[in-house]
């Protein structure tokens, strides 16, 4: 099957509130339109430059999602069209987004990543971290940024019991900040968390948004 089918196929199959993102990191711009062509508009990257680039060619009715990790000197690159960062780790990166949110006139939407793999190497937030932020006074001035919920990875491993506690711990998390800091606010109400791997589990648990590279696109080439 192509790429076509395997979207149209893959999204039969889901509830129709979660919404996909194909995450295109090292796919063609051609293999990026077979997939829009059968009426898919939500793309994510995790490369700035090869996300800048692909913006510029292809249709500008494009959603396209930052899901890697954003470092505070790229956003500049991003600010004119991203539609979602998912990656939000640090008080600083918001400070950077307002800024340049702010430069180009626009309401920067955000996810807050939070921290609930096992494994070290993953980014994001503890959840006394996220605490610090949204209590902060500069949060609280940030006026061209909008967060629409959280995003998670899980770890890496076989263990399906493992993945479903970390899932459950991050929705239980969007839970109570929306409880907490978002209750007067619609817009509080994405819950990024679940990959090729692991989505089933993760929209068993509430997720709203998946991450979706492999079963769409096939293996991916190089890194």
């Amino acid at each position: 099957m192509g790429i076509k089918e395997n979207i149209i196929a893959f999204k039969e199959n889901l509830p129709s509130e979660v919404k996909v993102v194909a995450v295109s990191k090292t796919k063609s711009p051609g293999e990026i339109l077979e997939a829009y062509h059968a009426g898919h508009k939500i793309f994510g990257e995790n490369r700035i430059q090869e996300l800048v680039q692909k913006a510029k060619i292809l249709p500008t009715d494009i959603e396209w999602h930052m899901v890697g990790h954003l470092q505070t000197n790229k956003v500049k690159y991003i600010a004119p069209f991203i539609s979602l960062i998912h990656s939000v780790d640090s008080m600083k990166l918001l400070s950077v987004i307002q800024k340049e949110a702010e430069k180009n006139k626009r309401v920067q939407d955000c996810l807050f990543q939070v921290h609930i793999a096992r494994e070290e190497t993953k980014f994001g937030l503890s959840e006394q971290e996220l605490n610090d932020i949204l209590n902060s006074s500069e949060f609280h001035e940030l006026g061209n940024i909008r967060i629409l919920g959280l995003m998670g990875m899980a770890t890496f491993t076989e263990n399906e019991q493992v993945i479903r506690n970390e899932f459950r711990y991050l929705a239980e998390l969007f839970r109570k900040f929306k409880n907490d800091y978002f209750k007067q606010h619609d817009y509080f109400r994405e819950l990024s968390m679940g990959m090729s791997g692991d989505y089933h589990i993760a929209i068993d648990e509430g997720s709203t948004m998946i991450r979706i590279g492999t079963i769409i696109f096939g293996e991916r080439n190089g890194h």
